[in-house]
């Protein structure tokens, strides 16, 4: 557990680091907290929320942590959170995993805490700028596979990875939009919140097209390799079309009986071979009139 305590003109920052539930308790902050609050502050995986607790405001947000290219399904593998405990004059923040753009907070002035906070979401939401390019320039690449390449080429586990990490995406700016709308700030903040209620929007829209786009990637995928399959079934049954009743006239006439009546035929050979190439000769007709072949 590291502590970081910044003290600006108007207001204090405390930075908690990777806390010990056993010495992070309510008596080792500057102000009373719940418990409960707590406990969802050391939650690894507790989802975006708001929370109005008498004198102070406590608000938890997720920022994309991982690679762009991680193939995973696990939200807390994919994001990690930031919980914030907002007083009048005093900020704290408590994370698991360090964030490299709250080293670069310490140098810039800040008139309050609120405007700290809110700058630390705009810079957290920012976060998610690289995977939706990343997942973007995917969908790109798996088209042009798809349609102007190699169908072989597309995986369809790749693309199923792609579509899990942008609806995870969107389902966490979801329920980051929900506590930006539930937000209350000063009216000096009130641009800053509205500019961070619209980048939400505007990720929000890009991550359901990529969703979208995966999601008719793999349908048509699906389509053509069922079109593959069906081809090639039409191939085998014209195929079994021409060789079955060829197949039947050499069965007949293949059986060791001692008295088949053209056993003894001078020309059985070429009537036979002549009885096959016309049935062969009929049953292309009647396929090409068909329009099966």
């Amino acid at each position: 557990m590291s502590t970081q305590l910044k003290k600006f003109k108007n207001f204090e920052w405390l930075d908690i680091q990777k806390p010990k539930k056993e010495f992070f308790t309510p008596s080792s902050l500057p102000f009373p907290v719940e418990f409960n609050l707590l406990e969802d502050a050391l939650e690894h995986g507790h989802l975006p929320k708001i929370e109005h607790q008498g004198t102070h405001r406590f608000i938890i947000l997720r920022a994309f942590s991982a690679e762009p290219k991680a193939s995973s399904t696990d939200l807390a593998k994919l994001t990690n959170k930031i919980a914030f405990l907002l007083y009048e004059n005093y900020l704290v923040t408590i994370h698991q995993k360090p964030f490299d753009f709250l080293g670069s907070l310490e140098e810039q002035s800040f008139d309050s805490a609120e405007d700290l906070m809110l700058k630390i979401f705009g810079l957290m939401l920012d976060t998610y700028e690289r995977p939706l390019q990343w997942l973007a320039e995917k969908m790109d690449e798996s088209e042009q596979e798809l349609f102007v390449q190699n169908q072989q080429k597309t995986s369809l586990k790749s693309l199923y990875f792609q579509k899990a990490k942008a609806r995870i995406c969107r389902k966490v700016l979801q329920l980051s939009q929900n506590v930006l709308n539930q937000l209350e700030v000063n009216a000096a903040h009130q641009s800053a919140l509205q500019d961070l209620k619209e980048t939400t929007q505007s990720y929000l829209l890009h991550f359901d097209e990529v969703v979208e786009d995966a999601h008719s990637l793999m349908q048509t995928h699906m389509s053509l390799s069922a079109q593959k399959s069906n081809e090639v079934m039409k191939l085998l049954t014209i195929f079994s079309a021409f060789f079955l009743p060829l197949t039947f006239i050499v069965g007949v006439y293949g059986m060791n009986f001692d008295h088949i009546p053209e056993l003894h035929w001078q020309k059985g050979y070429y009537f036979a071979w002549g009885i096959m190439l016309l049935i062969s000769v009929m049953i292309w007709v009647w396929f090409k009139r068909k329009k099966f072949i």
